[in-house]
Protein backbone atom coordinates (compact mmCIF):
# COMPACT_ATOMS: atom_id res chain seq x y z
CA UNK A 1 0.00 0.00 0.00
CA UNK A 2 2.90 1.93 0.50
CA UNK A 3 4.82 1.25 -2.33
CA UNK A 4 1.47 2.11 -4.35
CA UNK A 5 0.96 5.71 -2.68
CA UNK A 6 4.67 6.96 -3.42
CA UNK A 7 4.11 6.43 -6.84
CA UNK A 8 0.46 8.02 -7.23
CA UNK A 9 2.14 11.16 -5.38
CA UNK A 10 5.40 10.79 -8.15
CA UNK A 11 3.20 10.57 -10.72
CA UNK A 12 1.02 13.75 -9.14
CA UNK A 13 4.44 15.59 -9.14
CA UNK A 14 5.48 14.55 -12.30
CA UNK A 15 2.35 15.29 -14.45
CA UNK A 16 2.50 18.70 -12.19
CA UNK A 17 6.22 19.44 -13.34
CA UNK A 18 4.66 19.40 -17.02
CA UNK A 19 1.71 21.28 -16.17
CA UNK A 20 3.70 24.07 -15.07
CA UNK A 21 6.61 23.50 -17.55
CA UNK A 22 3.49 24.25 -20.30
CA UNK A 23 2.14 27.16 -18.47
CA UNK A 24 5.46 28.89 -18.05
CA UNK A 25 5.65 28.33 -21.82
CA UNK A 26 2.38 29.75 -22.83
CA UNK A 27 3.24 32.45 -20.49
CA UNK A 28 6.77 32.81 -22.22
CA UNK A 29 5.05 33.06 -25.44
CA UNK A 30 2.03 35.64 -24.39
CA UNK A 31 5.22 37.81 -22.79
CA UNK A 32 7.04 37.72 -26.06
CA UNK A 33 3.70 38.83 -27.89
CA UNK A 34 3.15 41.41 -25.55
CA UNK A 35 7.12 42.92 -26.07
CA UNK A 36 6.51 42.82 -29.85
CA UNK A 37 3.30 44.67 -30.00
CA UNK A 38 4.77 47.16 -27.18
CA UNK A 39 7.93 47.71 -29.70
CA UNK A 40 6.23 48.34 -32.41
CA UNK A 41 3.97 51.32 -30.45
CA UNK A 42 6.79 52.23 -29.35
CA UNK A 43 8.16 53.07 -33.09
CA UNK A 44 5.35 54.67 -33.99
CA UNK A 45 5.40 56.92 -30.70
CA UNK A 46 9.03 57.20 -32.38
CA UNK A 47 8.20 58.27 -35.86
CA UNK A 48 5.26 60.59 -35.04
CA UNK A 49 7.70 62.31 -32.74
CA UNK A 50 10.55 62.73 -35.28
CA UNK A 51 7.95 63.93 -37.76
CA UNK A 52 6.90 66.49 -35.04
CA UNK A 53 10.54 67.70 -34.73
CA UNK A 54 11.34 68.05 -37.67
CA UNK A 55 8.59 69.54 -39.79
CA UNK A 56 7.58 71.60 -36.43
CA UNK A 57 4.10 69.44 -36.78
CA UNK A 58 1.60 68.78 -33.63
CA UNK A 59 1.04 64.92 -34.59
CA UNK A 60 -0.87 63.02 -31.55
CA UNK A 61 -0.06 59.41 -31.58
CA UNK A 62 -3.23 57.59 -31.84
CA UNK A 63 -2.24 53.49 -32.81
CA UNK A 64 -0.38 51.19 -35.29
CA UNK A 65 -2.92 50.19 -38.21
CA UNK A 66 -0.53 47.57 -39.91
CA UNK A 67 3.20 46.83 -39.54
CA UNK A 68 5.40 44.54 -41.12
CA UNK A 69 9.13 44.25 -41.18
CA UNK A 70 12.19 43.78 -43.39
CA UNK A 71 15.09 42.19 -42.54
CA UNK A 72 18.54 44.24 -43.90
CA UNK A 73 21.26 45.27 -42.10
CA UNK A 74 19.36 45.51 -38.92
CA UNK A 75 15.61 45.90 -39.39
CA UNK A 76 13.40 47.97 -41.53
CA UNK A 77 9.87 48.29 -40.29
CA UNK A 78 6.95 49.89 -42.30
CA UNK A 79 3.74 51.23 -40.39
CA UNK A 80 0.70 52.22 -41.04
CA UNK A 81 -0.40 54.94 -38.23
CA UNK A 82 -3.46 56.45 -37.07
CA UNK A 83 -2.80 59.81 -35.41
CA UNK A 84 -4.73 63.09 -34.09
CA UNK A 85 -3.67 66.29 -36.23
CA UNK A 86 -6.13 68.94 -35.13
CA UNK A 87 -8.67 67.01 -33.23
CA UNK A 88 -9.24 65.01 -36.77
CA UNK A 89 -7.90 61.02 -37.61
CA UNK A 90 -5.49 60.62 -39.83
CA UNK A 91 -3.77 57.99 -41.33
CA UNK A 92 0.06 58.21 -41.79
CA UNK A 93 2.71 55.94 -43.43
CA UNK A 94 6.43 55.46 -41.93
CA UNK A 95 9.13 53.61 -42.40
CA UNK A 96 12.01 52.97 -40.01
CA UNK A 97 15.36 51.67 -39.85
CA UNK A 98 16.46 49.68 -36.76
CA UNK A 99 19.64 48.67 -35.64
CA UNK A 100 19.30 47.73 -32.20
CA UNK A 101 23.04 46.29 -31.09
CA UNK A 102 23.84 50.15 -32.17
CA UNK A 103 20.89 51.77 -30.29
CA UNK A 104 19.80 53.07 -33.95
CA UNK A 105 16.49 54.23 -35.40
CA UNK A 106 15.61 56.61 -37.78
CA UNK A 107 12.86 57.67 -39.81
CA UNK A 108 13.09 57.58 -43.32
CA UNK A 109 10.13 58.53 -44.52
CA UNK A 110 6.81 59.67 -43.14
CA UNK A 111 3.59 60.97 -45.60
CA UNK A 112 0.50 60.91 -45.33
CA UNK A 113 -2.19 57.79 -46.62
CA UNK A 114 -5.26 56.64 -45.99
CA UNK A 115 -6.31 53.10 -45.01
CA UNK A 116 -7.99 52.09 -48.43
CA UNK A 117 -4.03 52.57 -50.00
CA UNK A 118 -3.30 49.01 -47.87
CA UNK A 119 0.71 48.11 -48.13
CA UNK A 120 2.08 46.63 -51.27
CA UNK A 121 3.41 43.76 -49.78
CA UNK A 122 5.90 43.25 -52.60
CA UNK A 123 9.75 42.42 -52.11
CA UNK A 124 12.08 40.13 -51.29
CA UNK A 125 12.58 39.06 -47.04
CA UNK A 126 9.75 41.19 -45.90
CA UNK A 127 7.58 39.46 -43.26
CA UNK A 128 3.88 41.51 -43.12
CA UNK A 129 2.14 41.26 -39.64
CA UNK A 130 -1.76 42.29 -40.80
CA UNK A 131 -3.95 43.58 -38.17
CA UNK A 132 -7.63 43.06 -39.55
CA UNK A 133 -9.37 46.57 -39.83
CA UNK A 134 -13.58 46.55 -39.67
CA UNK A 135 -15.09 49.09 -41.53
CA UNK A 136 -13.63 52.76 -41.19
CA UNK A 137 -14.72 56.08 -42.06
CA UNK A 138 -12.72 57.46 -44.41
CA UNK A 139 -13.13 61.26 -46.31
CA UNK A 140 -15.91 60.98 -48.48
CA UNK A 141 -13.80 63.69 -51.64
CA UNK A 142 -11.07 60.59 -51.74
CA UNK A 143 -10.40 59.93 -55.30
CA UNK A 144 -11.14 56.17 -55.31
CA UNK A 145 -14.58 56.86 -53.03
CA UNK A 146 -15.48 59.44 -55.67
CA UNK A 147 -14.36 56.55 -58.83
CA UNK A 148 -16.05 53.89 -56.44
CA UNK A 149 -19.70 56.03 -56.34
CA UNK A 150 -19.80 57.08 -59.83
CA UNK A 151 -19.18 53.35 -60.95
CA UNK A 152 -22.00 52.77 -58.91
CA UNK A 153 -23.92 55.68 -60.13
CA UNK A 154 -23.78 54.00 -64.15
CA UNK A 155 -24.74 50.39 -62.46
CA UNK A 156 -27.68 51.76 -61.38
CA UNK A 157 -28.92 53.36 -64.22
CA UNK A 158 -27.88 50.43 -65.96
CA UNK A 159 -30.74 48.59 -63.85
CA UNK A 160 -33.23 51.40 -63.86
CA UNK A 161 -35.99 51.08 -66.25
CA UNK A 162 -36.79 55.06 -65.44
CA UNK A 163 -36.48 57.03 -68.71
CA UNK A 164 -34.76 59.78 -66.16
CA UNK A 165 -30.82 58.80 -65.80
CA UNK A 166 -29.33 58.85 -61.98
CA UNK A 167 -26.78 61.82 -61.65
CA UNK A 168 -24.38 61.86 -58.19
CA UNK A 169 -25.35 64.67 -55.79
CA UNK A 170 -23.49 63.46 -52.96
CA UNK A 171 -21.70 61.08 -51.03
CA UNK A 172 -22.64 61.29 -48.07
CA UNK A 173 -20.92 58.45 -45.71
CA UNK A 174 -17.96 56.60 -46.98
CA UNK A 175 -16.18 53.57 -45.39
CA UNK A 176 -13.99 51.14 -46.67
CA UNK A 177 -12.20 47.92 -45.33
CA UNK A 178 -9.22 46.11 -46.64
CA UNK A 179 -9.32 42.04 -47.17
CA UNK A 180 -6.48 40.44 -48.42
CA UNK A 181 -5.78 41.57 -51.75
CA UNK A 182 -9.31 43.85 -52.57
CA UNK A 183 -10.75 46.89 -51.21
CA UNK A 184 -14.58 47.11 -50.34
CA UNK A 185 -16.57 50.63 -50.21
CA UNK A 186 -19.92 50.90 -48.53
CA UNK A 187 -21.32 54.16 -49.59
CA UNK A 188 -24.54 56.21 -48.80
CA UNK A 189 -25.19 58.15 -51.53
CA UNK A 190 -27.71 60.86 -52.99
CA UNK A 191 -28.60 60.71 -56.01
CA UNK A 192 -31.01 62.11 -58.11
CA UNK A 193 -33.67 61.39 -61.03
CA UNK A 194 -35.30 64.29 -62.97
CA UNK A 195 -36.61 66.19 -60.05
CA UNK A 196 -36.64 63.67 -57.44
CA UNK A 197 -34.06 62.56 -54.62
CA UNK A 198 -33.23 59.61 -54.06
CA UNK A 199 -30.84 57.55 -51.39
CA UNK A 200 -28.89 54.16 -51.98
CA UNK A 201 -26.62 52.16 -49.61
CA UNK A 202 -24.33 50.47 -51.70
CA UNK A 203 -21.55 48.07 -51.31
CA UNK A 204 -18.52 48.21 -54.13
CA UNK A 205 -15.32 45.50 -54.47
CA UNK A 206 -12.13 46.23 -55.87
CA UNK A 207 -9.30 43.94 -56.65
CA UNK A 208 -5.55 45.76 -56.11
CA UNK A 209 -4.82 47.05 -59.34
CA UNK A 210 -8.04 45.86 -61.16
CA UNK A 211 -11.79 46.76 -61.71
CA UNK A 212 -14.55 47.82 -59.20
CA UNK A 213 -18.05 45.58 -58.84
CA UNK A 214 -21.42 46.30 -57.22
CA UNK A 215 -21.92 43.45 -54.81
CA UNK A 216 -24.99 45.24 -53.71
CA UNK A 217 -27.86 48.01 -53.72
CA UNK A 218 -30.37 48.83 -51.09
CA UNK A 219 -32.02 51.80 -51.41
CA UNK A 220 -32.34 54.07 -48.13
CA UNK A 221 -35.53 54.91 -47.09
CA UNK A 222 -34.52 56.41 -43.46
Amino acid sequence: MMKRLVLCVAAFVALSGLYFYELGLCMQRYNLIRMKVAEIENLGRFAIQEHNNKENALLEFARVLNAKEQVVAGKIYYLTLEAIDAGKKKIYEAKIWVKPWMNFKQLQEFKRAYVISPFRSSGLGVKQERIKLGWREVPIHDPEVKDAANYTVKSIAQRSNSLSSYKLMEVVVAKTKVIEDYVKFNLLLKLSRGIKEERFRVEVNKKLGGKFYVSWVEQDRS
